[in-house]
């Protein structure tokens, strides 16, 4: 094997052969200058060094030439990586090891996804020992086999690298970390390689492909004067209340000042309506002044949120990057949705959170972009009590060993501290929060929760209002209620929202819900929890069946939001005289019987922190971690973990609906996806009208809609995509006021 020259990859398009040595070195670089973040530089070159040892073998030189095929080059680096440990004196050996585990789970998951070392270790040996090639990632053949091949090998590598050794300064993470800690030391360093390894493949057909990817140019200064002159506009134009509106500029000073504050963990706790939207910009753009933090990463639980908070912070940062699956992206914006390689970011939190769980190198390549920024989690209330404990730790972490600043912001700021699990010791901004709670008193609450209310008797009294809206906890209520309200007021007056309506559907609702609130003109809304979070609106009375308090007060929020009435809203909170179930999950369920509980001692001021602090006091003496997840990093296992972290469990299957105001567009998708099979392009152009349906009512689509295929090569393949369009005679299933309404439907689910 010794004078020869092997190749890392097949002829590039300029009919040049890249040879490993030399994209060895490009990815040794890259990945370096990526870890440097968060001092991981030298075990991000080393990994960057081996990743590709195993195409120096006949083998995968044999792949490259079309002789042979499923052969695995990625588990041979991790076991000549494994090989050097070996040399060590015994003594010291495990200790050693341990420090490297990380690098070795990154070098041979690189293509194939992360593979504990648990796991791995045994396959290592054997690959090491037995001179028959082993069945190894993806059931592919090691292209190396026995030592004298794996010798071979080493002696080509050493005479390409012969300065190369190992160093203890390549370690992550101390040796007692808990598993947690170490699989997200494991995966901040899988996503330098993986990253470094695309980016550095792709810059040999596109020379400019960093470049072209990667925004280094932020002046947060000036970002910070756009911010002022836009809030600037939007307090000429407001009919806020005065008292509402100072107590709007002191949140936004509070968030200025404390910017200024050195790294680390960050709470914001202030009502609805005190502008928090432009005051969590303030803080992160000051806080990128103050600590020359890189980029900012503004984090929301739903789309509605999201869609709507981006929109805000496009006026202000044009070139931003919204991604989470409904973003519509070109070419451009989804290679910086690959990296997360632009200084703002607009995502949710199943993108956020799930990728620092994650398994699989796409998911994983952006992480090492987190590291070293300001990331503000809005409506921090929504993290999902079976994941919070988990979760939390990641963020702890990624304040301390990642440089990461975060904000956690709500108006009902949950008290983890109450978690046995967790230590959790952020810093307030506004510490007298309790001030702007009564400060801002801007509705009362009439709590009726002896007696169950027929849905009847709530949409009598919605039609003797003209500015109302009822949120219910299912949309089968929803639906009820709605068609009883339908037959007592003029259809014009009335509104349906939910997310069975598709997202171009659901905004062009919510701009004429707002035009005629602003216009004092009839409106009653019947809606479902989708509304509660960042959907600015302000109604003269709300009804909120029984739910959690958190959600009980984000509803409320909905209510004289800008104090324009002359006294104060009315919330009323109700249990449907409906049959069971009433809640959508169990834990919704024992929250909502905790603010009855609650209630049957001393009646709950929603303006008053310490009732919510006592809630999540009772509350968190049951919650703990879903015990898939717990044993799943007990085990340390990857797969299992990635598995069992899931914000959003069923995210169900897509349908592209014909909504009438994107009628030219739905008939052009769904032509092509039928002839051809639907791509990512299709996908992102029919996002607007794409609702999502669970998995458990997937099979009552299959009369009302065709399944689409994948495209391969300009055809249909065999594959399923997850995605559906009605059939011509079942079109009639969306409709202009309830959206998608399959026969039997009891169910869709949030598109995140």
């Amino acid at each position: 094997m010794e004078n020869r020259i092997f190749y890392a990859k097949s002829k590039g398009m300029r009919g040049e052969q890249l040879t490993v040595s030399r994209h060895l070195t490009a990815v040794s670089e890259l990945a370096g200058g990526y870890g440097a973040a968060f001092a991981c530089e030298s075990a991000a070159e080393i990994a960057g060094l081996l990743h590709d040892f195993g195409k120096y073998s006949d083998w995968f030189q044999d792949v490259l030439t079309g002789k042979r095929t499923n052969v695995d080059h990625a588990i041979c680096g991790a076991a000549m990586l494994f090989c050097f440990l070996q040399t060590i004196p015994p003594a010291k050996r495990p200790a050693v090891q341990k420090l490297y585990q990380p690098v070795m789970e990154a070098i041979n998951g690189h293509h194939d996804g992360l593979v504990e070392f648990e796991l791995l270790e045994p396959v290592l040996k054997e690959s090491l020992s037995s001179e028959c090639p082993i069945q190894a990632n993806d059931r592919k053949q090691a292209a190396l086999a026995g030592m004298q091949q794996y010798m071979a090998a080493w002696r080509q590598f050493s005479a390409d690298f012969p300065q190369f050794g190992l160093s203890l300064r390549s370690a992550m993470c101390p040796g007692n970390s808990t598993n947690l800690v170490t699989m997200l030391c494991t995966r901040m360093l899988f996503s330098c390689l993986v990253d470094a390894d695309y980016s550095s493949s792709a810059s040999e057909e596109e020379p400019d492909y960093l470049s072209k990817t990667t925004l280094d140019h932020f002046d947060a200064k000036q970002v910070l004067q756009r911010l002022y002159e836009y809030r600037e506009r939007l307090r000429q134009n407001s009919d806020s209340d005065a008292g509402v509106n100072r107590l709007r500029d002191e949140v936004f000073e509070r968030c200025g000042a404390m910017g200024e504050q050195p790294e680390g963990l960050f709470t914001l706790t202030a009502p609805t309506g005190t502008g928090k939207t432009l005051a969590l910009f303030r803080f992160a753009l000051r806080h990128c002044l103050f600590t020359g933090k890189r980029r900012i990463i503004i984090v929301f639980p739903y789309l509605t949120l999201t869609e709507q908070n981006a929109d805000v912070y496009r006026r202000i940062f044009p070139e931003l990057l919204e991604d989470h699956s409904q973003s519509d992206l070109d070419d451009a914006d989804r290679a910086f949705a690959a990296r997360w390689s632009v200084p703002v970011i607009i995502t949710t939190s199943v993108r956020f959170f799930e990728s620092l769980f994650a398994r699989r190198p796409t998911d994983c390549r952006k992480l090492h972009h987190i590291a070293d920024s300001v990331v503000v989690f809005d409506e921090a209330q929504s993290l999902p009590p079976e994941l919070t404990s988990a979760t939390l730790q990641a963020v702890n972490e990624l304040c301390g060993r990642y440089h990461c600043t975060m904000l956690f912001s709500t108006a009902t700021q949950p008290d983890f501290d109450a978690l046995k699990t967790v230590s959790w010791q952020p810093r307030e901004v506004i510490p007298d929060h309790a001030r702007l709670y009564q400060a801002l008193a801007r509705t009362k609450v009439d709590w009726r929760l002896d007696c169950p209310v027929p849905l009847e008797e709530i949409a009598a009294q919605m039609a003797e209002q003209k500015s109302v809206c009822t949120i219910v906890n299912l949309r089968k209520h929803a639906r009820a209620l709605y068609q009883i309200l339908k037959e007592q007021c003029p259809t014009r007056e009335v509104f349906f929202l939910t997310t069975d309506l598709c997202p171009a559907h659901r905004q062009t609702l919510v701009a004429e819900i707002n035009r005629r609130l602003h216009a004092r003109l009839p409106c009653r809304v019947v809606a479902t929890q989708c509304i509660e979070a960042g959907v600015d609106f302000d109604f003269d009375c709300i009804f909120r069946a029984l739910a959690p308090l958190e959600a009980i007060i984000q509803a409320a929020g909905r209510c004289n939001r800008n104090g324009r009435l002359a006294g104060v809203g009315q919330v009323v909170v109700f249990v449907p005289e409906e049959a069971e179930p009433l809640y959508p999950n169990e834990w919704y369920r024992i929250a909502a019987q905790r603010v009855k509980a609650i209630n049957h001692h001393h009646l709950i001021d929603i303006h008053n922190p310490a009732h919510i602090k006592e809630y999540y006091q009772l509350l968190f003496r049951e919650a703990k971690d879903k015990e898939a997840l717990t044993k799943a990093i007990r085990d340390r296992s990857f797969e299992d973990v990635d598995r069992a972290y899931q914000l959003i469990p069923d995210q169900g299957v897509r349908v592209i609906v014909p909504w009438h105001g994107k009628e030219e567009e739905y008939q052009s998708i769904r032509a092509q996806a039928l002839a051809q099979g639907i791509t990512p392009g299709l996908m992102r152009c029919a996002s607007g009208i794409t609702v999502a349906v669970s998995n458990s009512q997937r099979d009552r689509l299959t009369d009302l809609a065709e399944p689409l295929f994948f495209a391969k090569r300009g055809r249909k393949s065999d594959r399923e995509s997850g995605f559906y369009v009605l059939r011509p005679q079942f079109e009639d299933c969306y409709t202009e006021d309830m959206g998608l309404q399959l026969p039997g439907n009891t169910e869709t689910v949030f598109f995140v």
